[in-house]
């Protein structure tokens, strides 16, 4: 991997506690969490965070972003001095910041290894994956410190597995194995430690290979429905699909289907393509 260097000029001056790397050949943007040996994410950090994310989701030759960190943990958490020096004001736009994730039009993975704590756990639960090792552990201790999740992670939880087990998780301060995380449904997968890391490379090539604009819309439509009734959600998705019907993209994916070769999808629109006749397909072809 290389620096992010042509979109320097995009980004804060200098990144506090983490760094950002592209991979052009695997159109791949890493965030890195690097403040040894735990990672503690200060304010300021999460603020530049969101602008990273921003970024990236803006650049054509970045196609999927891995949130990972260095060393053993992935984060213990927050800076605790910094909740006493903000302001109530500020404090309560930190949600924002932390989903910057779950609004970015690309897909994102978080790689989790030993202490998944606090904010860490909440940015890793606004990714769209997270693949967590054996050694992981999450937890949103806030409840040790007289508050609750701040930025999302208890909304997200209980979204995720349910009342009782989030308010087992919250109101406990619980600690989550990698393990448990994956059965029950908190996290993507649960990998050995040692394999964490090419697993993480399997799935951006897998995701990589999906049709850009179907799956930014695939990634919305998901994000959009979950508070919806089952008949509106059915609605939106067959809108989402009558548009993607008029793609390129589309187009492509059905010829090379019945060529029997490899797509070569560049997500592209054409919204013209509507009145333009398909291949027909038969069964068998």
């Amino acid at each position: 991997m290389t620096d992010i260097s042509p979109l320097v000029p995009a980004l804060p001056g200098e990144l506090d506690g983490f760094r950002v790397e592209i991979d052009p050949a695997h159109e791949r943007g890493d965030i890195v969490l690097d403040r040894p040996p735990l990672n503690v994410i200060t304010m300021a950090e999460r603020e530049q965070l969101r602008v990273v994310f921003e970024v990236l989701d803006a650049d054509p030759g970045v196609r999927v972003i891995v949130l990972r960190a260095m060393g053993e943990h992935f984060s213990s958490g927050g800076e605790i001095g910094g909740f006493l020096e903000a302001s109530p004001e500020h404090v309560s736009r930190l949600a924002w910041n932390i989903a910057a994730p779950a609004r970015c039009t690309k897909p994102i993975d978080a790689v989790n290894r030993g202490y998944c704590f606090g904010v860490g756990f909440e940015l890793s639960l606004a990714c769209d994956f997270r693949l967590a090792s054996e050694t992981c552990l999450y937890a949103l201790p806030e409840q040790r410190l007289a508050q609750i999740p701040g930025s999302g992670g208890a909304a997200r939880l209980q979204k995720m597995v349910g009342i009782s087990l989030a308010k087992d998780i919250v109101m406990r301060s619980r600690r989550i194995t990698g393990r448990e995380a994956g059965n029950w449904g908190i996290a993507t997968v649960c990998i050995r430690d040692g394999e964490l890391d090419a697993a993480a490379d399997a799935l951006v090539d897998e995701l990589r290979a999906v049709a850009p604009l179907a799956q930014r819309t695939a990634k919305k439509l998901l994000n959009d429905i979950e508070d919806a009734s089952l008949s509106l959600a059915i609605e939106l998705e067959g809108q989402c699909y009558g548009r993607l019907r008029s793609s390129e993209d589309f187009r492509e994916g059905v010829e090379a289907f019945a060529a029997k070769r490899p797509q070569n999808f560049r997500g592209r629109r054409c919204e013209g393509l509507g009145s333009r006749p398909l291949l027909s397909l038969r069964r068998g072809d």
